[in-house]
């Protein structure tokens, strides 16, 4: 139930994370705060450091990713996703967390390797909860309300999560030990009998974690405003000759022309279609041939002009999917019975594919995708970097421009790789098994 900032690979990543009660500044990191990160890092994981050596490339695309980290977590605050009382109750519970997590590794350094807060004694717990049990009970309340909400709130499989009486257990177990650390760092703080420096590394974890729970918060509320709509693919799509899937409208529709006058469907589908999986195992082709297809294993479209066809019946018309465009026989319907006695329909059908697939030329070894796919993950990056570079500027975020590797010489961040796409699969919605 509890989260802890492990490294600055964390932030880099943008894991989902947690936050503190009070209002912060998000919109800087200074020089200083980042060379204190990447010395942590370095301390926790050297492997990452060595990585980020070899590829300064790796650089850029931190600091874009922690300058993005600011930019949502300041407009969440402005847009007032922090006033929420459940979420103001989350930053409280995470303040506690954070700051009895760094206190643990700085108190108990050296020592055997433990559980976060293990070195708390039974006796320091059962002192904790007699002194004024009726106030820290209530409070605890509140403290388990709060981690219930959230896990609601962000997993939908989650939305009617009860804690069992062990959840609770851990959870009582967890709010004590926490807030007993929290509570000698505060007032070692207060008294200056604290490290100035190890003060400045748990503000700064601690501010990390803020900014990542509220940009989470932000990033999920507005997820939807980078999706592109029909009208832009299409409008994308028809300003770019060279993505025109118009051609390959004319060849599937002669094929198919052929067909519907008693051509061999078998051969022409051995001779034109673009489907990878007209060959078996052993490359033999398949005369576009899928046999004992279970219904939900096609893409809706083609299942269902397939399953409106009688035995032997060619579809009249192009069927179009995002892998293209289908010519499609059907071989045969059978209804079958499974193990408790249900009806299942499986179905034979051939088919030939004259695909719009589309391989980004910038993206060497990126492979084909339904080009529809493509262009709406390139309008939903697009969409994404402006609406960032907006939220950058509108919330005078500032992040270094470089940092220091410990024991390395200081080097100029390059251009971040674009991340490669996915390959697809035609018309199968989800993976087949070996016929």
């Amino acid at each position: 139930m509890t989260r802890f900032l492990i490294s600055l690979a964390l932030l880099f990543v943008l894991m989902a994370a947690t936050a503190a009660a009070q209002v912060e500044d998000f919109h800087i990191i200074s020089q200083k705060e980042l060379q204190l990160l990447v010395g942590d890092l370095a301390k926790s994981n050297p492997d990452v450091i060595k990585r980020i050596a070899d590829d300064p490339s790796l650089k850029a695309k931190q600091l874009d990713k922690l300058r993005e980290l600011l930019a949502f977590a300041s407009q969440a605050q402005r847009d007032g996703l922090a006033d929420d009382p459940a979420t103001k109750q989350e930053l409280a519970n995470i303040k506690a967390e954070v700051i009895s997590a760094e206190y643990d590794k700085k108190i108990n350094e050296g020592k055997p390797v433990k559980p976060p807060l293990s070195y708390i004694t039974d006796a320091q717990v059962k002192l904790f909860w007699s002194e004024d049990p009726t106030a820290k009970e209530a409070d605890f309340q509140k403290f388990l309300s709060a981690k219930v909400e959230f896990i609601r709130r962000q997993d939908p499989q989650m939305a009617s999560y009860t804690p069992s009486d062990e959840d609770k257990t851990l959870a009582h177990d967890i709010y004590a030990k926490s807030r007993i650390y929290e509570k000698d760092y505060l007032e070692k703080a207060k008294n200056g009998t604290l490290d100035a420096e190890f003060q400045q590394r748990t503000n700064l974890q601690l501010k990390l974690q803020h900014a990542q729970f509220l940009a989470r918060l932000y990033a999920d509320k507005n997820v939807g405003k980078m999706d592109p709509t029909d009208v832009e693919i299409k409008t994308y799509i028809s300003q770019r000759p060279e993505l025109d899937p118009a051609p390959k409208k004319l060849v599937a529709q002669g094929i198919l022309e052929r067909a519907k006058r008693g051509e061999d469907f078998a051969a022409l589908a051995n001779k034109y279609t673009e489907d990878p999986g007209n060959k078996n195992e052993k490359g033999e082709l398949q005369g576009g041939l899928y046999k004992d297809v279970r219904v939900g294993i096609m893409v809706p479209v083609f299942e269902k002009a397939a399953l409106a066809l009688q035995p032997g019946q060619i579809s009249p018309e192009l069927v179009e999917s995002d892998f293209g465009y289908h010519i499609i026989k059907l071989e045969k319907k059978t209804e079958t019975k499974d193990a408790n006695g249900t009806a299942k329909l499986v179905y034979d059908v051939r088919h030939i594919l004259i695909g719009t697939m589309y391989e980004d030329p910038t993206v060497p070894g990126s492979g084909p995708t339904p080009l529809k796919l493509y262009v709406r993950q390139k309008l939903a990056n697009e969409k994404q970097k402006k609406m960032i570079d907006e939220l950058v500027m509108a919330n005078k975020v500032s992040v270094p421009s470089d940092y220091t590797l410990p024991g390395l010489a200081k080097t100029k961040p390059t251009a971040a790789a674009k991340p490669a796409t996915k390959r697809a699969t035609p018309v199968r919605k989800k993976p087949r098994g070996k016929r």
